[in-house]
């Protein structure tokens, strides 16, 4: 599917960087310079970090690579796996406010989004829509895509543990038997009489 190309306006509105974020890039060089912007600027965009350079369309490297006064081709030379891209990205999350997402933030992820969400949504997708808004809204960073399918699964299974939990606690025991297949009945169909 074709990407509709971002105007001057769109740049500068998302992409230009400000006097703090121009800090923060100050006393890097070359490719991690560019890097660390692009890192930046996409995670104040988006609310992650890309996961690679297919992710930043080329306007936007372009763009950034004019503030900072690096070649737009030097991003080639940034790593995206290792401890320079995980400092960056600790940086990042550290002037921005946010954190990793923890186990414990996980499990209180699940538990909300089973009790607010999944117990009215039983659309994956949708669930998991709302779960980065909250990542977001809690200042923790979204998990990995993996993570999230897992963290949207157990919430989803929670919910729907809960209902059947508050629907068999309205039934009685007479409507439980009742319902069971070969119960309260003789063979051949008749009921039982007592």
């Amino acid at each position: 599917m074709a990407r509709t190309p971002l105007d001057l306006d769109d740049l500068v509105e998302h992409w230009t960087l400000l006097k703090d974020e121009q800090a923060l890039v100050s006393g890097k060089r070359g490719a991690t310079r560019l890097g660390f912007a692009v890192l930046l600027k996409f995670y104040t965009q988006h609310g992650r970090f890309p996961r690679g350079r297919f992710e930043l369309p080329g306007e936007v490297v372009e763009f950034v690579a004019r503030q900072v006064q690096v070649p737009a081709a030097e991003l080639d030379a940034y790593e995206w796996s290792g401890r320079t891209v995980e400092y960056h990205r600790a940086q990042i999350r550290g002037h921005l406010g946010f954190r990793e997402c923890s186990v414990a933030d996980a499990d209180k992820l699940t538990g909300w989004l089973a009790e607010h969400v999944a117990c009215k949504e039983r659309r994956p997708e949708q669930v998991q829509v709302e779960l980065l808004a909250r990542c977001r809204a809690e200042s923790i960073e979204p998990p990995t895509p993996g993570r999230c399918d897992r963290i949207v699964g157990a919430a989803l299974r929670v919910a729907e543990e809960t209902l059947t939990a508050r629907i068999s606690a309205w039934l009685t025991v007479e409507s439980t038997e009742r319902s069971r297949p070969g119960r309260g009945r003789r063979p051949g169909g008749r009921r039982r009489t007592r």
